[in-house]
């Protein structure tokens, strides 16, 4: 199955920063010479740019273009919830709107983040997720696809942890990581805000209780509706 091309466009790029031909804080060519130099539409091009923006790979930076990201200094938080837990356990009515669902060959950094081969191939699914009808934010979750073909897409999308703890499976460990930064328009337009506005971006992988990862996922939460609670 090929990858859509603004996944082999994410592909070459980040195989040219960990090549060194751009170092971290190097200014990468506007959209519109690599839209020439890969021969597609800016709009390709930019949803591959965005999608390394939204791992932390790349950073926007408005009215001054695109640059290999420093990186950051992170925290760790502890406990694993789900996105449905978390708004029961705040009194508020959980609930989704899916954007796309569909299985196709990981991107190297989802094969990466989730340990996967080459053959392998993940569920990769976007989705608005609310709290009481509010947009609270949007996500890109990517699991292995073996994981999860014996359920349904309802079942996947209502709660995924909740179905696999059903199953059998334990949750274990999860990597987060968190970092501002600035809504697009596509993601501002989903949630609600404005182009611009604050927004906070969490990235995590989360791990079976026997270390395997099964699910890597990029939110952008509405910075003025979402906080996270750390404990040490």
């Amino acid at each position: 199955m090929a990858s859509p091309i603004y996944i082999q466009i994410h592909n070459d790029i980040k195989r040219s920063i960990e090549a060194g031909k751009w170092e971290i804080g190097d200014q990468i060519p506007s959209e519109r010479e690599l839209a020439v130099k890969f021969g597609v539409s800016r709009m390709t091009l930019r949803q591959a740019i965005q999608t390394l923006a939204d791992e932390g790979i790349l950073e926007r930076r408005i009215g001054a273009g695109t640059y290999v990201a420093r990186q950051k200094v992170q925290e760790k938080m502890s406990g694993v919830t789900s996105f449905t837990e978390l708004t029961k356990a705040q009194g508020k009515v959980p609930s989704s709107k899916t954007i796309s669902y569909h299985v196709a060959t990981p991107s190297l950094s989802e094969r990466e983040k989730l340990e996967l081969d080459e053959k392998d191939l993940v569920l990769r699914m976007e989705r608005i997720r609310y709290a009481d009808d509010t947009p609270i934010c949007f996500e890109v979750a990517t699991v292995p696809q073996e994981l999860v073909k014996e359920y349904s897409k309802k079942q996947v999308t209502s709660s995924l942890y909740r179905v696999l703890e059903e199953s059998g499976y334990a949750i274990g460990h999860a990597e987060q990581t968190v970092s501002a930064m600035l809504a697009s328009e596509r993601i501002a337009d989903y949630l609600e805000i404005k182009r611009g506005d604050a927004i906070l971006r969490l990235r995590q992988i989360t791990e079976l209780s026997n270390k395997q990862p099964f699910e890597y996922v990029r939110t952008q939460y509405v910075g003025s509706r979402f906080e996270f609670y750390l404990e040490k």
